[in-house]
């Protein structure tokens, strides 16, 4: 299976409404690695990596968000794989 990489931007309402810990969950469920975190300018960020396949399903996810989000954009930019994160964690 091939594996990738992709670092994306979630704007919207996203912030307040444990859109960290439901990504965290979904990225566990899902079988990817990588981090989120809050930006100070109100967007998501995360990196996942793993399968291509989990990683595009991982995507998907964040258009929907956590229950009480409002996802208006998902900003998607594919990086070179590395491999470095051993699971999915909510990064400060």
């Amino acid at each position: 299976m091939e594996k990738r990489r992709v670092r994306v931007w979630i704007t919207g309402r996203v912030q307040g409404v444990y859109f960290r810990a439901y990504t965290r969950d979904a990225g566990r469920s899902i079988g990817v690695a990588g981090w989120v975190r809050n930006l100070p300018d109100g967007r998501v960020e995360a990196v996942f990596e793993g399968d291509q396949d989990k990683v595009e399903e991982m995507v998907e996810w964040c258009y929907t968000g956590s229950p009480h989000s409002r996802v208006e954009n998902v900003d998607i930019r594919d990086e070179p794989y590395s491999g470095e994160f051993d699971k999915f964690k909510i990064a400060y």
